[in-house]
C-alpha cells in the first residue's frame, strides 16, 4: 500500500483561491437586483451568478467546487463559503422564499432547489 499523502491546504491568503475569503466580505457584502420573488427567476438568477463571479464563488452553485471530505484540510473554508454563499441568496429572495430554503445546509442544494 502506498503511502499516505495528505492533501494539499489551499490557504486563505491565496487571492486566486475560490476558499479566499475578503475581510470586508460578510453576509451583506454583496447586492443585486432584483430580489427573487417567485416570477422573476432568470433575471434574478442573472445577477446573482454575476455577483458570484465576481467574488470567485460561482462554483459553490454551478457543482464544480465539490464538497470536501471531512477530513480533507479545505473542509472548514468550503464550509464558510458554502455558508456565506448561501447567506448571499437568502438576503436576496423574498422572505417567503428564504423561509423554504433556510434549512438546506449546501449552497448548490439552494440553487437547485430555486431553480426547480
Amino acid at each position: 500500500m502506498p503511502p499516505r499523502v495528505e492533501p494539499t491546504r489551499i490557504t486563505n491568503g491565496d487571492i486566486e483561491s475560490v476558499y479566499y475569503v475578503r475581510s470586508s466580505e460578510g453576509p451583506n457584502s454583496v447586492s443585486i437586483t432584483p430580489q427573487l420573488n417567485g416570477s422573476n427567476y432568470i433575471s434574478w438568477s442573472r445577477s446573482m451568478k454575476k455577483a458570484l463571479g465576481s467574488k470567485n464563488k460561482l462554483g459553490f452553485i454551478n457543482g464544480s467546487i465539490p464538497v470536501p471530505n471531512f477530513n480533507d484540510l479545505n473542509r472548514s473554508a468550503w464550509e464558510r463559503c458554502n455558508y456565506l454563499v448561501h447567506s448571499w441568496i437568502l438576503n436576496f429572495v423574498n422572505p417567503a422564499i428564504a423561509q423554504t430554503i433556510l434549512f438546506l445546509e449546501n449552497a448548490l442544494d439552494v440553487w437547485n432547489y430555486l431553480k426547480e
